[in-house]
C-alpha cells in the first residue's frame, strides 16, 4: 500500500467517525435537547412510555437516516457529473435534473392524485432523465459541439423554463402549491420513513454502481481519447453513469425535494482532500455528503427554535457563496 493509499484509507475511517458524531448531534439537538446517555438508552433499552425515546425513534432517527441518504445521493451524483462532463461546475441542479424531477412530481400529484409513495421515485426519475436528455441534446447541437459553456447555458435555460412551468402551475393550482411549497424549496420536515423504504433499493443500486464505475470516471475525466485508449466504450459508459446519476437524483428529490448546491460543493471539497482519483472521490463523497446534510439539517432545526427553517434554504445560503468562489477560481 502506497503512502497516498494509506492516507486515503485513514481518511475514510476518520470520515466514518465524523459521520457517527454528526448523527449523534442530529439526534440530540432540536426543540428539546436530549443527553447522549438517554440517546443511547433509546436504542438498547427502548421504553415507549419515555417521551424522549419516542422523539428519537419516531421523529429524529427517520429524519437523520433520510438526511444522510439524500446527502450521499446528491454528493455522489455531482461527483459523477463533474467527472464525466469534465465540468467543475456541473451538478444535477445546474443541468436541470432537480427542477425537472420536481416538476414531474408536482404534475403527478396534481393530475394523477395518487398518494402511493412507491411511485414518487419512479416519477422523479422520469422527470430527471427527461431533463438530462433534453439538456444533453441542446448542448450537443450548439455551435462547436458540447462544451462546458454550452452545457451550463443549456442547463440554466432548461432550469429557468421548468421553473417557469412550476410557477404557472402554482398560480393555476393553489391547493397543490399550499401542499408542496415547503417541499419545493427542499425540506426534510415532511419526509416519511416509508418513502425511504421504497427509495433504499434504488439508492443502494446507484451508490454501488457509482463505486464500481468509479475507475472509468477517472479515465473519462482525463479525456475521451485517454478513456478509449484504455479500452473503455465511452458511449456505453456515459449512459451507465447517467443512469446512476438519475437514480440517485430522483431518490433525493422523492425524499427531500430539490435541495441545491450539495452536488456542486461537496465533490470539490473531496478532490481537495484526496485528489483526482474517483476510486476515492466516490466513497468520500458518499460520507461527506451524508455528514454535510446532517449538520445542515441540525442547523435548520436549531437556528430559530422552536420553529425551523427549510433545509434547502440553509444549503443555498451556505452553497451560494461557495459557488461564486468556485466560478471565480475554476472558470477561466
Amino acid at each position: 500500500m502506497t503512502r497516498q493509499q494509506w492516507l486515503s484509507s485513514t481518511g475514510l475511517l476518520i470520515m466514518i467517525i465524523v459521520l457517527v458524531m454528526a448523527l449523534i448531534l442530529h439526534l440530540s439537538i432540536g426543540t428539546k435537547v436530549i443527553s447522549t446517555n438517554e440517546l443511547i438508552q433509546s436504542f438498547y433499552a427502548y421504553n415507549d412510555e419515555n417521551f424522549n425515546h419516542l422523539i428519537i425513534q419516531e421523529l429524529r432517527l427517520p429524519r437523520a437516516l433520510i438526511a444522510a441518504s439524500v446527502g450521499a445521493c446528491l454528493a455522489t451524483a455531482g461527483a459523477l457529473m463533474q467527472g464525466v462532463t469534465r465540468n467543475p461546475l456541473a451538478d444535477p441542479g445546474l443541468l436541470g435534473m432537480m427542477t425537472g424531477g420536481a416538476l414531474a412530481v408536482v404534475y403527478w400529484s396534481s393530475f394523477v392524485n395518487d398518494a402511493s409513495l412507491i411511485w414518487l421515485p419512479v416519477v422523479a426519475a422520469a422527470g430527471a432523465l427527461f431533463s438530462a436528455i433534453i439538456v444533453w441534446l441542446i448542448a450537443s447541437r450548439a455551435a462547436g459541439g458540447m462544451t462546458t459553456l454550452s452545457l451550463i447555458l443549456s442547463g440554466s435555460a432548461f432550469t429557468a423554463f421548468s421553473g417557469a412551468l412550476l410557477a404557472i402551475h402554482h398560480l393555476l393550482d393553489q391547493q397543490t402549491f399550499e401542499e408542496m411549497r415547503t417541499w419545493l424549496v427542499g425540506s426534510l420536515t415532511a419526509s416519511h420513513i416509508e418513502t425511504l423504504y421504497w427509495c433504499l433499493p434504488w439508492i443502494i443500486l446507484g451508490l454501488i454502481g457509482s463505486i464500481i464505475l468509479a475507475p472509468s470516471v477517472t479515465a473519462l475525466a482525463m479525456g475521451e481519447e485517454v478513456a478509449i485508449g484504455l479500452g473503455i466504450n465511452t458511449v456505453k459508459r456515459k449512459w451507465q453513469l447517467l443512469i446512476c446519476v438519475v437514480i440517485l437524483t430522483s431518490a433525493a428529490i422523492a425524499l427531500a425535494g430539490p435541495l441545491g448546491f450539495i452536488g456542486l460543493v461537496i465533490p470539490h471539497v473531496v478532490r481537495f482532500i484526496v485528489g483526482a482519483d474517483y476510486r476515492w472521490i466516490i466513497p468520500y463523497s458518499i460520507l461527506l455528503g451524508s455528514i454535510y446534510l446532517l449538520v445542515i439539517d441540525s442547523l435548520a432545526r436549531w437556528i430559530i427554535q422552536p420553529q425551523e427553517l427549510a433545509t434547502g434554504l440553509i444549503t443555498v445560503l451556505i452553497g451560494a457563496p461557495l459557488f461564486v468562489w468556485l466560478v471565480k477560481v475554476r472558470v477561466r
